[in-house]
């Protein structure tokens, strides 16, 4: 229940910057699916932008990661999750995402 609040107030932007870590986790950037539709950035401040079929910030969100665990609350209030499991591979909503160097 707690971490749920938590992940709210991060996507409603009621915890500013200076609440989060000053180093950003290993797994900030982009991730793309192998066929491009699908890009979302992951970026330092605990936020996300997610393009859909060209579709430019067809969700946003806050998220947060622990360990190799992501767990997204977008703007609406809906939440999903994902696993990094490698450096360069996330599995979130029965997608396949590799980062984008």
């Amino acid at each position: 229940m707690i971490r749920r609040l938590l992940l709210l107030l991060v996507a409603m932007g009621a915890l500013n910057a200076c609440d989060r870590p000053a180093t950003p986790h290993p797994y900030v950037g982009m991730w793309v699916t192998a066929d491009g539709r699908i890009r979302q950035e992951l970026l330092p401040d605990g936020r996300y932008e997610e393009a859909r079929d060209g579709r430019e910030r067809a969700y946003t969100g806050g998220y947060t990661v622990t360990g190799d665990h992501i767990d997204y609350v977008d703007d609406t209030g809906f939440t999903a999750d994902g696993t990094f499991v490698s450096p360069d591979v996330l599995h979130h909503g029965g997608m396949v995402m590799h980062r984008e160097r």
